[in-house]
């Protein structure tokens, strides 16, 4: 059966997540193609995510694949799925990829970015998709403190523990601080994230960036392994999948 790998974008204000077990009340991105794949190819249809967004969480890039029997063009069918989606989902790409490829496992590094609106008053049309930090913002701390995450640690403190007993090392291979004119924007690559993780990092760096905690307090953190020694968890509005990465495909 030919595998089928997609690159979606989607804003995710109006969304539970990606996951199929989405938050009550609204619906999930992953559940929502399937029912639109299954319906344009007459097959029930199983989408495989590179990995979880949260509820609000917005992607530029998010990367699945699906096997199906129906041999279809996959330009055609990035055309008619499209028609067949809601105007806040968009295939960006379709194509067939080798039967082994799987976008989770095969998943070599994903960048997040988490975007801050730093204009005071704050642009009423931009609050779905950024945070607004009505104060002033020091880059050069932020940078300080963002640099010391940049490596393979135990990141237990900056998730939310789920309590399956898996591992909670993962490497961060860059993390910038970028000012863009009226917004600043937190970008961090790594092999991997934990649960909420990139929320809780924006967070807290926000919080050195205000002066409310020292750059050199991220060390204590990652040594302490505990949630409460990390910051608070931005809001999900500004954070963005913005590239999934693979060695081969």
């Amino acid at each position: 059966m030919p595998n089928i790998k997609l690159v979606i974008a989607y804003d995710g204000t109006g969304y539970g997540g990606w996951q199929r077990t989405a938050n009550a009340g609204k619906p999930c991105i992953q559940a929502l193609l399937e029912e639109r794949l299954t319906a344009l190819l007459g097959e029930t249809i199983h989408v495989i995510g590179s990995g979880r967004t949260d509820a609000g969480v917005h992607a530029l890039a998010q990367t699945a694949n699906f096997r199906c029997r129906v041999r279809k063009e996959a330009g055609e069918l990035c055309r008619e799925l499209n028609r067949a989606l809601p105007e806040d989902i968009r295939i960006r790409s379709a194509e067939v990829v080798k039967n082994s490829f799987h976008s989770r496992y095969d998943a070599a590094a994903k960048t997040y970015e988490y975007h801050i609106d730093l204009r005071n008053p704050a642009n009423v049309f931009t609050r779905r998709y950024c945070y607004q930090e009505q104060g002033e913002l020091s880059e050069e701390r932020m940078r300080k403190a963002g640099a010391l995450l940049i490596g393979t640690h135990d990141f237990a403190a900056f998730s939310t523990s789920r309590g399956d007993g898996r591992s909670t090392v993962r490497t961060i291979y860059d993390l910038s601080v970028e000012r863009r004119g009226d917004a600043m924007v937190i970008a961090v690559t790594g092999n991997g994230f934990l649960y909420h993780m990139v929320r809780i990092i924006a967070g807290t760096l926000i919080e050195v960036g205000r002066g409310e905690r020292r750059p050199e307090e991220i060390t204590e953190m990652l040594a302490g392994g505990t949630r409460s020694l990390a910051g608070w968890m931005a809001p999900a509005q500004g954070l963005y999948l913005k590239e999934v990465q693979y060695e081969h495909i």
